[in-house]
């Protein structure tokens, strides 16, 4: 089988898929360990009898939903190459905008960074990257997702503090942050989205949450205040009709310059506000 027979044999195969042609590329490259330019280049080539199995077997368990980051094992988020498994959420672009928004602020050159719910530790690595002067600190209440993140810090050379943490019950309030931000569960138990696609895959402790969707952003307003600076930051993912009563949440709270940003699909991703100054925790 060459690299032609094979994407067109796999295309063929994940007929059904939403995207069939970049489940094979990123299977195949998977596979052949090589970047997608080299099957546009070497059409030709042919796989070796232990790459064609694997490759069958890679797209045998695509056909069966599982998703392809978890066939893998990795998944590109802001440039980094990050290793994934089902014990945390699979990075998407719609986070990265949570990531944009927190290189966005005026923060100082050495602001200390908190990154709730870490999963990967692709938000806390990306700051990292962009911003090499931050204290970044990271954290996360699954066990197996703290290692995947210290591992992913390691082997990228991002040095990030990686804690076990549920929110911030066991993070010290001193010193304390000019950035806290978070991607967290915010789905409603009832949502029929949960049953399809990837998230089928996904632990659904990291994707739903009680109140409508809203018990842990509640819970993470609540805490936030008490270990940030004055005029410190928070931010929030949310989902694409969450923004008005996050909005709320917030200002309840006492925060101040409460705002929100769309995302590349222009969906209201992110909401975030200021804790006053002179506030008492």
């Amino acid at each position: 089988m060459t690299l032609q027979q094979a994407i067109i044999w796999g295309r063929q195969q994940l007929s059904q898929s939403e995207d069939a042609g970049a489940d094979v590329s990123a299977l195949l490259c998977f596979v052949l360990d090589k970047e997608k330019a080299y099957l546009l280049t070497w059409p030709e080539r042919e796989l070796t009898q232990a790459q064609q199995q694997q490759y069958k077997d890679c797209i045998a368990e695509r056909q069966k939903g599982r998703p392809v980051a978890y066939i893998t094992g990795r998944r590109e988020f802001w440039s980094l190459m990050l290793e994934v498994n089902d014990s945390t959420l699979i990075p998407r672009p719609d986070t990265e905008t949570l990531v944009e928004v927190a290189l966005s602020l005026k923060l100082p050159d050495n602001a200390r960074v908190l990154d709730l719910g870490t999963g990967t530790g692709a938000v806390a690595l990306a700051l990292k990257s962009e911003r090499p002067g931050w204290q970044v600190v990271a954290c996360d209440h699954n066990e197996e997702a703290v290692a995947l993140a210290r591992r992913n810090s390691l082997a990228l050379g991002l040095e990030v503090d990686v804690l076990f943490s549920n929110w911030l019950q066991s993070v010290p309030k001193s010193p304390k942050f000019d950035l806290i931000l978070s991607n967290p569960p915010y789905i409603e138990a009832a949502d029929p989205h949960l049953a399809t696609g990837d998230v089928r895959f996904e632990p659904h402790t990291a994707l739903i949450a009680e109140n409508n969707g809203l018990a842990d952003i509640e819970t993470i307003i609540k805490q936030a205040k008490s270990h940030l600076v004055d005029q410190g930051w928070l931010l929030l993912e949310q989902g694409w009709q969450q923004a008005d009563r996050v909005i709320d949440l917030l200002f309840k709270t006492g925060y101040k310059k409460v705002n929100r940003w769309q995302d590349y699909a222009r969906v209201e991703r992110v909401t975030g506000g200021k804790k006053a100054s002179a506030e008492r925790d």
